[in-house]
């Protein structure tokens, strides 16, 4: 496999839609419209928004109906979920909801499929779907939403449609942060988006399992990856491990079971916290990238020359919006250099 340098490959960007302290939804959305739309002028490729509930911080719990507010509001980049968590939902729910995306923005609509629930189990509950442990009917939901969308895969004849989404070709992406939906994944020939912003250990074990045991399909020829990545530029290293800060709270806040909204950056995230927790705020951020470009730009490339992904979406979790759009601008022109 010939190493990939950063302008070889796509990057996209992960939106989770924070609401950050003193902020409001209708601010986190209008955010991540304006958001997106910079993005496609920067030139990434796609912009994911991530299906969360009960979480405070993270205003994206109607997933399809943002992905529809994202897409309306731009013009050519993909727009998808990163992810839809399965589990939650009927499948045919799914279809219907994407076809009815893909039919207003046709060949734009990617949909990212994951297998946890995005959520604590009381949540899980509160969404009156029978969630079974570690999603072990995650293959058999992901295979009655592909035969809404492909009757042609099911060996029976089918007596409910996903009107609109039958016939359609909508891309779908298996997510995981362990090696089950890579396994999945390389079973049924689908692309695999790893989430290495926050599951860094896992990340080279599932890219083993997906490519070792990857089959071409109708969808893909040879295994394709898209990895997780934080990252957060300013134009001065200081400025950028302030601006951090930030993320480093609301993960900090996760550990403790806790979530919040997205808390103002601190000068030393340390006092907010015990040696412990410091340790395991590190641990969680391994694969998150800070700095300048100059300095990002070397970390990044390590990782690519490591994983070799095909593609890396960025998650930048920053209080301030025009800080967040600014960091979005220096990694499109760094990649660009």
């Amino acid at each position: 496999m010939s190493k990939k340098q950063l302008n070889d490959i796509p990057f996209s960007v992960l939106d989770l839609a924070p609401i950050v302290e003193g902020g409001s939804a209708s601010e986190s959305f209008n955010n991540s419209l304006d958001l997106a739309q910079h993005a496609e002028k920067w030139g990434f490729n796609r912009y994911w928004v991530a299906e969360h509930h009960n979480m405070p911080g993270i205003a994206s719990s109607a997933t399809s109906v943002v992905i529809g507010h994202i897409a309306g509001g731009t013009e050519k980049i993909r727009v998808g979920s990163g992810g839809i968590m399965l589990p939650n939902h009927p499948p045919l729910v799914i279809a219907e909801q994407f076809g009815t995306l893909a039919s207003m923005y046709p060949g734009r609509i990617d949909l990212g499929l994951g297998r946890a629930p995005g959520t604590d189990h009381i949540t899980s509950r509160a969404l009156r779907r029978e969630v079974l442990p570690n999603g072990e009917n995650f293959p058999e939901q992901v295979d009655e939403l592909r035969q809404y969308l492909d009757p042609s895969l099911s060996s029976q004849q089918h007596h409910v449609h996903a009107v609109p989404g039958e016939g359609l070709t909508i891309p779908i992406w298996l997510l995981g942060s362990s090696d089950f939906s890579a396994r999945l994944a390389a079973e049924l020939g689908l692309p695999f988006s790893f989430a290495s912003h926050f599951a860094a250990d896992n990340t080279l074990p599932a890219l083993e399992a997906y490519r070792n045991n990857f089959q071409p399909s109708s969808i893909l020829e040879e295994p394709y990856v898209m990895l997780g990545a934080s990252v957060v530029l300013a134009d001065t290293e200081e400025r950028a491990q302030f601006l951090a800060t930030s993320q480093q709270q609301q993960t900090l806040s996760l550990v403790r079971n806790n979530p919040g909204r997205l808390q103002p950056p601190v000068k030393d995230i340390k006092d907010l916290m015990s040696e412990y927790e410091w340790l395991a705020l590190k641990d969680k951020l391994y694969s998150s990238f800070t700095g300048t470009p100059e300095t990002v730009k070397d970390q990044l490339q390590q990782f690519q020359d490591k994983t070799q992904a095909d593609e890396i979406i960025v998650t930048s979790q920053i209080f301030d919006h025009q800080e967040r759009l600014r960091s979005y601008e220096l990694l499109a022109d760094m990649v660009k250099e």
